[in-house]
């Protein structure tokens, strides 16, 4: 089994965003939505909604953006 960096999608209200995804980043949302919702014992989840957790995860990770956010502060 893969250790994937996200857990279970938390269900909130849905918000309608429009964006443009080349087709093989489309490709790969979908496959890691499959194999997301093996992991967690839950339904495939759309591919969309897995853009906001990985935005959200990428942001808390990035120690570079933490630094400079920081600095910002004082």
């Amino acid at each position: 089994m893969a250790k994937l960096k996200l857990g279970p999608i938390a269900e909130d209200k849905p918000v309608k965003v429009t964006i443009e995804l080349p087709a093989p980043l489309h490709r790969d949302l979908t496959r890691y939505a499959e194999i997301l919702g093996r992991e967690t014992g839950q339904s495939s989840t759309d591919p969309l909604r897995l853009i906001v957790p990985m935005l959200e995860r990428f942001i808390a990770t990035d120690r570079g953006f933490a630094k400079a956010k920081h600095e910002r502060k004082g």
